[in-house]
């Protein structure tokens, strides 16, 4: 059976990390750019992580050890993000890395993730991050696997990256897949 701790929705040991705990404990180290630099920092800290080569999955624990963010899902969060990858890994991209790099289309959508990660991390001001997660609804294409949603917001010109949007869509669980 569903419960709900830390708005999230834990669902037989898949945890949907959705909700405004979840969003605010990420935020500080990612949602400004204040908050970029002392993540940077941590990063450029660690032999566990190469910034230039960084992808999704990869900086969360090493920002936050996964026993300091049990309240959040992080005993899944292995799991959750390797399924995530190799759903986004069989999806075909067409969509812009941005506007200041609009011929750079990675081959897929995890490549895009994974790009667009690099450019807020690598950039100088580094570009913020909004991350968000939602469930897919039972009626959506591809209701069964991960999706993923890129924004950005740009600076007057049109073209220079200001923040970074991106929603994990992660697959459609039935209230009997919970009871399973």
């Amino acid at each position: 059976m569903p419960f709900f701790t830390a708005g999230m929705l834990i669902t037989a040991g898949v945890s949907v990390y959705q909700g405004v705990p979840f969003k605010n404990f990420w935020t500080q180290f990612c949602g400004s750019v204040d908050a970029m630099r002392r993540s940077i920092e941590t990063l450029n800290a660690s032999p566990d992580i190469h910034l230039p080569a960084l992808e999704y999955g990869q900086y969360q624990p090493i920002l936050v050890p996964l026993q300091n963010w049990v309240d959040f899902g992080s005993q899944h969060w292995a799991k959750e993000m390797g399924t995530a990858r190799l759903h986004l890994t069989q999806q075909a991209n067409t969509q812009p890395l941005s506007n200041d790099e609009p011929a750079n289309v990675p081959l897929t959508r995890c490549a895009l993730l994974d790009a667009a990660l690099r450019k807020c991390f690598n950039s100088e001001p580094p570009i913020p991050i909004d991350n968000n997660v939602r469930q897919k609804k039972k009626d959506e294409a591809d209701a069964d696997t991960h999706g993923i949603e890129v924004s950005w917001d740009y600076a007057a010109d049109g073209k220079t990256p200001t923040m970074l949007h991106y929603t994990m869509v992660c697959p459609y669980r039935s209230p009997a897949d919970a009871n399973m």
